[in-house]
């Protein structure tokens, strides 16, 4: 039995598929997670999704940024746009729907030695309360008022983490952790979404940078095991002894990347995108 993490797929079924080939994965003894965006901008997420769907226990997903629109989308919160309204006017559209809406957040094998989130964990968070907060979302996005929280938990704000926040506040930075998060302050870890570009680590500039990627602010609480992640294309594919960063930006004409999680050596194995925004 073998176990890979797959980056960012968005609708690039041609290329999850060449991928799958080259690692020759068999749903029958192997076994898949994936970092989350399934769907959107690649011209294939109808596809992707019930490809995905149709490998049962043999996959473990977690939800992207791109996932949780199309759920605003469907409930009304968003217009649907071009590359996800196939899915919206798909004959079982509810059965993907209510399939996407009940998968996880945080995604924890301890026995593995390895956890994966979209964006990752908040660097304030200790496992057990990433943990907590991911089943808060979780609970959120199975309750029959989803519509009504999907309508408040979008925004950039709060961009600081205190037990005090409640209701969407709290809901808000926490889906925004898991799904958005790239830089925070260097001061205080707050959440920034105005920077998107690869990460600088020359020592001089790094110094003076007063945002820093969330997984080397400098009080970040431990976590004893790696966290896999996506979201992040412009980082491409990063490891070091606590993450792994797999999105690397095939939609973009970039790659699919995989890595192989239950071997020593972790190593990529990529696959060109096939396909265009």
């Amino acid at each position: 039995m073998a176990i890979y993490a797959i980056g960012d797929v968005q609708g690039c079924y041609d290329s999850l598929q060449y991928l799958l080939d080259q690692i020759d994965f068999s749903p029958e003894k192997d076994h898949l997670w994936f970092a989350g965006d399934l769907v959107n901008r690649g011209k294939k997420s109808l596809k992707t999704l019930r490809f995905i769907k149709s490998l049962g226990d043999s996959a473990t997903v977690v939800l992207g940024n791109h996932d949780i629109t199309l759920l605003a989308m469907y409930y009304g919160v968003f217009r649907a746009n071009s590359s996800l309204k196939k899915i919206l006017k798909a004959k079982e559209s509810d059965e993907l729907i209510d399939w996407l809406r009940t998968r996880k957040i945080l995604h924890i094998d301890e026995s593995l030695g390895f956890c994966m989130a979209h964006a990752g964990i908040s660097p304030v968070w200790t496992l057990e309360e990433a943990r907590q907060h991911a089943s808060e979302i979780e609970t959120a996005l199975r309750a029959d008022n989803i519509k009504e929280w999907l309508s408040h938990v979008y925004g950039n704000k709060p961009r600081r983490w205190s037990n005090d926040l409640q209701s969407w506040e709290r809901d808000r930075y926490i889906l925004n952790s898991f799904t958005r998060m790239r830089y925070v302050d260097r001061k205080d870890a707050a959440l920034n979404f105005k920077l998107n570009n690869s990460p600088v680590y020359k020592s001089k500039l790094k110094k003076r940078n007063k945002k820093v990627p969330w997984y080397h602010w400098n009080k970040r609480k431990d976590i004893p095991l790696r966290i896999v992640f996506g979201h992040w294309s412009s980082l491409g594919y990063y490891h070091d002894e606590h993450v792994i960063a797999l999105d690397t930006g095939c939609v973009w004409s970039g790659q699919l990347t995989a890595v192989r999680l239950d071997e020593k050596i972790i190593t990529a194995i990529s696959q060109p995108c096939s396909n265009r925004v």
